[in-house]
């Protein structure tokens, strides 16, 4: 396994810290989750019990970690936390940068005593700034305010959330790169670092072809309303089925191509319609043209006309629909998670694999407070140490 004698400490809830710490787990590194006693806020989606095995949120984002229960309030129970970081190489957190200063488990709390440490914050907005405490998720950091949203919904409809965990899965990327980065650095320095990724930052990237020709030009063209767009070809249509699907036009001989396909090609003749169209006036008119031939045929026809034309396309696929999609499976899309009762159950897939070497979910994800005793053990606490902080409530 790629990261195999690499030890992780995670202490965060959600989706964006633990699914970093997941994927590193999924690539052979020993993950160990601490939770407070009311444990990860995902958790509490579904059950996960002997009469209802699996809770798939928390699963895809704990799998393969031991976890433990410390109560980091407590001098004892932060005191524990530290001995366990002295033997591991990397930290990964998302508590708000308030609270871990309080709790003196920032990073310029623990650097000097624990030099080799990577240690990975994973904020709202970042570690400076008047905001560094504002509450976040996704859905508010990543997809709001980042301008993510702005971008990709038209303005003539009602604003519409993202997924859960969307901008979250993009984050646990970001703070992997940068993890990954700093522990390279430290193979030459010897020394750890502090690594840190902000959703408002990670969504920055993500709208980049929007934000760098905006920071250029002082506008740019952004989500329109579907009869607004410029260019023929680009967006979505509907077919005979009423199944869409999405073209994407990558060079002046895609209309041309596809017009003749579709039995069209005396338009190609017409000056008008020589690419790239600019009048909208006329993009809408041929947009229409397109919008009434692919009406005439199914999904599985203009399938074949696609291809032909060798355009750029895609269904818009249900959930269903890419579960049994051979060629997701293919991708390496899926892979399956045991639970804690003996059954297995399929996933998403990390997004990145590595041929030749297997990788995948190493066991599945904890239940609260599993591992506390024998983690803090292997720690190098003794047994009347561990004991001592389940008596005041240090540990459970």
């Amino acid at each position: 396994m790629l990261l195999e004698g690499l030890k992780v400490v995670e202490f965060s809830t959600w989706v964006a810290a633990p699914g970093c710490a997941a994927i590193m787990a999924d690539w052979g590194a020993e993950v160990v989750k601490v939770e407070s006693e009311a444990g990860d806020a995902t958790r509490g989606f579904f059950p996960d019990d002997e009469e209802s095995p699996y809770n798939p949120i928390f699963s895809n984002e704990n799998r393969g970690k031991r976890g433990i229960v410390l109560n980091t309030g407590r001098p004892e129970g932060r005191a524990a936390l530290i001995a366990l970081l002295k033997g591991a190489d990397i930290f990964i957190t998302n508590l708000r940068p308030g609270a871990l200063k309080r709790a003196r488990l920032d990073y310029a709390a623990v650097k000097d005593e624990l030099p080799h440490l990577i240690y990975a914050n994973v904020t709202g907005y970042g570690l400076e700034g008047d905001e560094i405490d504002t509450p976040a998720f996704d859905l508010t950091g990543f997809w709001t305010r980042s301008a993510v949203a702005a971008c990709t919904i038209p303005p003539d409809q009602e604003p519409f959330t993202c997924r859960p965990g969307f901008g979250d899965h993009v984050t646990a990327l970001a703070t992997l790169s940068g993890v990954l980065a700093a522990l390279h650095e430290r193979t030459r320095t010897g020394r750890g670092r502090q690594v840190e990724t902000a959703l408002i930052r990670v969504g920055a990237y993500a709208i980049g072809w929007d934000l760098s020709t905006f920071l250029r030009y002082g506008q740019a063209t952004t989500a329109q309303p579907r009869n607004d767009r410029p260019g023929v070809l680009s967006g979505y249509f509907r077919t005979k089925d009423e199944r869409w699907f999405c073209v994407s036009s990558r060079s002046p001989r895609d209309q041309p191509a596809l017009l003749a396909e579709l039995g069209l090609a005396e338009l190609n003749a017409e000056p008008r319609y020589a690419p790239p169209v600019r009048d909208i006036e006329t993009v809408r008119e041929l947009r229409a043209v397109l919008d009434a031939e692919f009406a005439k045929y199914t999904l599985a026809e203009v399938k074949q006309i696609l291809h032909r034309a060798d355009l750029i396309w895609a269904p818009m696929a249900t959930l269903p629909e890419l579960v049994e999609d051979p060629q997701a499976k293919a991708a390496g899309c899926f892979v399956e998670i045991p639970d804690r009762f003996g059954g297995r159950h399929r996933a998403p897939a990390a997004p990145v694999r590595f041929p030749g070497v297997p990788t995948g979910p190493a066991g599945p994800a904890p239940a609260l407070g599993q591992h506390t005793r024998e983690v803090l053990k292997e720690a190098g606490m003794s047994d009347a140490e561990v004991e001592n902080l389940f008596a005041i409530g240090a540990a459970m």
